[in-house]
C-alpha cells in the first residue's frame, strides 16, 4: 500500500511540476540496468539514475529504466522484479513490473525493448546498456542473480534483430556504461542496429557516465542529433573521471557505424597479409612480439587476469611490416572514430580494440571468438596460434578451411613444448645465468621474463616474489641472460611485494601486485618512474574473474585499511601449490611504497619463457645469495 502511495504522490508531483515536457520529435533514452554488485555493494546503479533525473529535470530528454540483476538496490527498485520507470521532468516513476528474470538472457532484453519502443515512440532514441563489461567474448550485464549470466554480443544481436520493425532507422547511438566493450567485434555486430556506438577500451570507474551531460546538452541544444550528443557524453565522463581523479586511463569513444564495414574490409586486406606471412615460421615470433606490444586494457596479467583486448591501432601498427595495407586499415579506423577521449596513460590509444589471444583461455574463449570474429584471415591467424598451442608447437597439418576441435586446446604438458634449447640454462664463465634457444625455441618464443622466489620465515613454504623483465635478450642469436639488479618493490613495513609488470609506458611503468584489503582479495596498481624512481600508489582493482567479469576501475587506499600480501608458494616437502599471506600493515594516509635492495641471504630464480602461443616454460629453480647488494647465482 505504501508503495501505491508513492507512485500516486509521484504522478501528482510530475503533473505539477514546470519542467519541460516530453516532445514527440525529441530524444528517448532506454537504459537496460543490470544493477550486479556495482549496485549492491556500492550503489553506483542508483547514484546514476539519480543523474537521469537530475538530467530531465531542465531538458526534454526521457529516459526509460530497466532495473534488476542486483541482490540489493539503495533506491526503490525491487529486488525480486524487474522494474520499469519513466524519467521525465525531473521524477522517476515506476510504470511496470515483470517477475524476475535474468538481465543476462537475450529475451529479457528483448522483452524491454519491444514493451518500451512500443509505450514510448520517439524521434530519437538512444539504448544503453550498464553493468560490469568483459569485451568481445563474455559481453555485459552480468546478472548477480543468476550465476553471472551475461549478454554475448550475439544475444544482444539477437534481442535487436528482433525489435528492427519497431526502429525502422534504427537507434540513434547505442551506447556501454561498462568496461571494455569498445571493440571492433562489438562494433560490426551492432552496424546494422545503430547510426553509433558509445564504448570504453579500458575499464571505467564505477561511477560511470555522467548522465546530467546529457541533460545540459539537450537543455541547451534539443534538437541535437547524435554525433552532437554522443560528443557530449564523452565529455561528461571524462570531466567526471577528472573530477574523481581518475582520469589516468581514462578511454571513450564515439563510433561511426556507417563506417565500420568499410573498416572491417581494410582490416580483413590487413589481416590477409600478416596471415600469409606466417607462413615463414620466421615471421610468426617477431609478429607476436610486436602485437604482445602494442596497448592493451584491462590487466592481462598473470596476478589480474586475462580479457585480450588489444588496441586495433595497435595491431594494425605492429603488422605493418609484413602487410602493405597496414595503412589504409588504419586510415579506415581513424576514419571511423567520430570523437574519442583518452586519458594520459592511453594517450595513444585508437578508440577500437579487437580480440587477440594474448593469453588462451581455453576452447570456449576460442570458440566464442569463432562466432564475433571480424574477418576469415585473422580469425585464421588467431586459429593457427590456437592449433599451434594445441599440438605442441607444430602448425603440421593445419589447414584454415578445415575445422579443428578446439576442445583439444589443453596440451599433455604443463610446460611449453614449443620451447627447445641448444644450451640449457648455466652459467658462463663470468657467472652470469643464462641459456640459448634453439632455432624452433627461438622461432616460437614471445617474450622472456624471470621469477623471484624467496623462503618462509619458517623455510617450510617457497613464496614467489613475481616476475622482473630485468633480462637482456638477443633475438638473433637465442642466447637470453639475467641481468637483474636485486631491486624489489615493498611496503612501507620493509614486506617485500609480489609483483608483476602490467605494462611499459612513457616514463613510467606500471605494476600490479595481490593483497587483501579489509580481508577482500584485490590488487595493489602502482607506478615506477624512470627518472625519479618514485613509487607512486595509483588504485585497487579487483581484476578478472573466473566467470569473465572485469571489475570497474579501482579505488584509493584510505587511512585505516588493512593490507597483507598475498604471494603463490608451494610447499618444499610435498610442492603442495598454495597461497601464502604476509604480515599485516595498516596503511596511513601519506605513505608510500618502496622500492630498493633485498635483504640480504638466499634467492631462488628461473626463468620464464612466453611462447607465441600463450603458453609458457619455466625453468628449474638455481640459488642465488645477495650479500651487501652484491648478487651471486649458485651452480648448483
Amino acid at each position: 500500500m505504501k508503495k501505491i502511495i508513492a507512485v500516486l504522490l509521484a504522478l501528482m508531483l510530475c503533473m505539477s511540476l514546470c519542467a519541460p515536457a516530453f516532445a514527440d520529435d525529441g530524444w528517448t533514452i532506454f537504459v537496460y540496468l543490470c544493477g550486479s554488485n556495482l549496485e549492491s555493494d556500492n550503489g553506483f546503479a542508483s547514484t546514476n539514475m539519480q543523474e537521469m533525473i537530475e538530467a530531465t529535470a531542465n531538458s526534454g530528454v526521457r529516459f526509460i529504466v530497466e532495473t534488476g540483476g542486483a541482490s540489493a538496490w539503495q533506491n526503490d527498485a525491487s529486488p525480486d522484479e524487474l522494474d520499469r520507470y519513466e524519467i521525465t521532468g525531473g521524477n522517476a516513476v515506476i510504470v511496470d513490473r515483470q517477475p524476475q528474470d535474468s538481465m543476462g538472457k537475450s529475451e529479457t532484453l528483448r522483452d524491454f525493448l519491444r514493451w518500451g519502443l512500443t509505450n514510448y515512440p520517439s524521434a530519437h532514441n538512444g539504448l544503453v546498456l550498464w553493468d560490469h563489461g568483459s569485451g568481445s567474448i563474455n559481453g555485459v550485464c552480468f546478472d548477480e542473480l543468476a550465476e553471472q549470466q551475461s549478454l554475448t554480443l550475439r544475444d544482444i544481436d539477437n534481442a535487436l534483430i528482433s525489435v528492427q520493425e519497431l526502429v525502422p532507422d534504427g537507434f540513434d547511438f547505442i551506447g556501454f556504461d561498462a568496461c571494455l566493450m569498445g571493440t571492433l567485434e562489438t562494433a560490426n555486430m551492432l552496424a546494422p542496429h545503430a547510426k553509433y556506438m558509445i564504448g570504453s577500451q579500458e575499464l571505467e570507474p564505477g561511477t560511470g557516465w555522467d548522465y546530467k551531460a546529457i541533460g545540459n546538452c539537450l537543455a541547451a541544444e534539443p534538437a541535437a542529433d547524435a554525433l552532437t550528443l554522443g560528443k557530449a557524453i564523452c565529455d561528461g565522463f571524462y570531466e567526471n573521471c577528472t573530477a574523481n581523479e581518475q582520469e589516468r586511463d581514462a578511454t571513450l569513444a564515439l563510433v561511426d557505424l556507417s563506417k565500420i564495414g568499410a573498416l572491417a574490409a581494410a582490416f580483413e586486406s590487413y589481416a590477409e597479409h600478416l596471415y600469409n606471412a606466417t607462413d615463414d615460421e620466421a615471421n610468426f615470433a617477431p609478429i607476436c612480439r610486436a602485437i604482445n606490444s602494442a596497448e592493451n586494457f584491462g590487466g592481462n596479467n598473470r596476478s589480474e587476469g586475462y580479457t585480450n583486448m588489444v588496441d586495433l591501432g595497435g595491431l594494425i601498427a605492429a603488422g605493418s611490416e609484413w602487410s602493405d595495407n597496414a595503412k589504409a586499415a588504419r586510415e579506415a579506423e581513424d576514419a571511423a572514430i567520430a570523437y574519442q577521449v583518452q586519458g594520459p596513460g592511453h594517450k595513444d590509444a585508437s578508440g577500437l580494440s579487437v580480440y587477440y589471444p594474448l593469453q588462451v583461455q581455453g576452447s570456449s574463449e576460442l570458440s566464442i571468438f569463432r562466432d564475433v570474429a571480424v574477418g576469415t584471415h585473422y580469425l585464421a591467424l588467431v586459429d593457427k596460434i590456437a592449433y599451434g598451442f594445441a599440438n605442441g608447437g607444430s602448425w603440421a597439418g593445419y589447414d584454415p578451411n578445415t575445422p579443428w576441435d578446439w576442445n583439444s586446446m589443453v596440451p599433455d604438458s604443463t610446460q611449453s613444448m614449443a620451447i627447445t634449447f641448444t644450451q640449457e640454462p648455466t652459467l658462463d664463465e663470468n657467472g652470469v645465468y643464462y641459456f640459448v634457444l634453439s632455432e624452433k625455441g627461438l622461432n616460437y618464443t614471445e617474450s622472456v621474463e624471470a621469477q623471484v622466489r624467496v623462503y618462509s620465515d619458517d623455510g617450510q613454504d617457497c613464496l614467489s616474489l613475481g616476475m622482473t623483465s630485468d633480462v637482456i635478450a638477443d633475438w638473433n642469436t637465442g642466447r637470453v641472460e639475467d641481468n637483474f639488479d636485486g631491486l624489489w618493490f615493498s611496503l612501507p613495513d620493509g614486506q617485500n611485494l609480489s609483483v608483476n609488470l602490467v605494462d611499459e609506458r612513457d616514463g613510467y611503468d606500471l605494476y600490479t601486485s595481490p593483497v587483501k584489503v579489509n580481508d577482500d582479495y584485490t590488487n595493489l596498481r602502482f607506478a615506477w618512474y624512470h627518472d625519479s624512481g618514485e613509487v607512486k600508489l595509483l588504485d585497487l582493482w579487483d581484476g578478472v574473474g573466473d566467470n569473465g567479469i572485469a571489475a570497474r576501475s579501482g579505488e584509493s587506499l584510505k587511512t585505516g585499511d588493512r593490507i597483507v600480501p598475498q604471494y603463490d608458494a608451494f610447499d618444499v616437502d610435498s610442492y603442495e601449490e598454495s597461497t601464502y599471506s604476509g604480515v599485516e600493515y595498516v596503511w596511513t594516509d601519506g605513505d608510500k611504497l618502496g622500492f630498493g635492495p633485498l635483504s640480504d641471504g638466499s634467492y631462488l630464480y628461473s626463468f620464464y619463457i612466453n611462447d607465441i602461443f600463450g603458453g609458457s616454460f619455466v625453468t628449474d629453480n638455481v640459488r642465488f645469495d645477495i650479500d651487501q647488494g652484491s648478487i651471486r647465482f649458485n651452480a648448483a
